[in-house]
C-alpha cells in the first residue's frame, strides 16, 4: 500500500490548522475581504466563492494529490486564511514520501504579520520532517509576487531559481496564461536551523516570549 496524503490537525499556540470542511467556507469568506490589496498573485476566493473555493481544494484531496486547511486564529476561534500539503512525491519506495509542497497559501489582512504565518510554517515543515520523514520540502510563488517571496525567504526556505511558464496564473486579467514560479526549498539536512528560526519567530509574537 502506498504513503496516503491525510492531513492530521496540527496546533500551536498561535494557530490550529484544521482540514479544510465547507463549515469553513463563512469565516474564510469574511477574512478574503478584510484586505485584497495583497492578493495580487495569489488564489483567494471572493465572498461569494468561498463555497466553490471549498469544493475546489476538496475535488484535489479527492485525488490525493492535496491535504487542504484551514488556518484558525486560536485568540479569536475564527478561520483567517488557509494553506495546504501539496504535490506528494515518492521516488524511492510507494511507501515513503520523500517530498512534498506548502502552498495555496493566504491569510487576512488581520492576521498578516502576527505570527501565525509562521507558526503555520512550523506545524506544516515539522510534520512533514519529523512524521512523514521527507526529505524535501518545496514551496514556489509567482516569481513577480515580492510579497509572498519574502514571506517564503523569512521561513529560512532556499531559492533555486525561476520555472518559466510553470503554472496557472491567478493574477487578475491572467485568466487561461501561464506564469513563471520561484521555486524554494527546505532540505530534511536544513530543517533543525530552519525550525529553530522559526521558533524564534513565533516566540517573538507569543505573550512572555523572547
Amino acid at each position: 500500500m502506498g504513503f496516503v496524503l491525510e492531513g492530521p490537525v496540527l496546533e500551536g499556540v498561535l494557530v490550529r490548522l484544521e482540514p479544510l470542511e465547507h463549515r469553513h467556507a463563512a469565516e474564510l469568506a469574511r477574512a478574503a475581504e478584510e484586505d485584497r490589496g495583497t492578493y495580487a498573485y495569489t488564489w483567494v476566493p471572493g465572498a461569494d466563492e468561498a463555497g466553490a473555493y471549498v469544493d475546489a481544494q476538496l475535488a484535489r484531496a479527492a485525488t490525493g494529490r492535496l491535504a487542504p486547511y484551514a488556518q484558525v486564529s486560536l485568540a479569536t476561534g475564527r478561520a483567517v486564511g488557509a494553506t495546504a500539503y501539496w504535490d506528494p512525491r515518492s521516488w524511492l519506495s510507494g511507501d515513503r514520501l520523500d517530498a512534498i509542497e506548502v502552498g495555496f497559501t493566504w491569510l487576512a489582512g488581520s492576521a498578516q504579520g502576527t505570527g501565525v504565518n509562521a507558526e503555520s510554517k512550523l506545524l506544516l515543515f515539522g510534520h512533514a520532517f519529523e512524521q512523514w520523514a521527507v526529505s524535501r520540502v518545496d514551496l514556489k510563488t509567482d516569481a513577480r509576487n515580492t510579497r509572498s517571496r519574502a514571506a517564503i525567504e523569512r521561513t529560512g526556505a532556499r531559492f533555486e531559481g525561476v520555472l518559466r511558464n510553470w503554472s496557472r496564473s491567478w493574477a487578475p486579467g491572467e485568466e487561461g496564461r501561464l506564469r513563471d514560479s520561484a521555486i524554494y526549498s527546505i532540505t530534511d539536512e536544513e530543517w533543525p536551523e530552519c525550525r529553530r528560526r522559526l521558533e524564534r519567530r513565533v516566540a517573538a509574537r507569543t505573550p512572555g516570549g523572547v
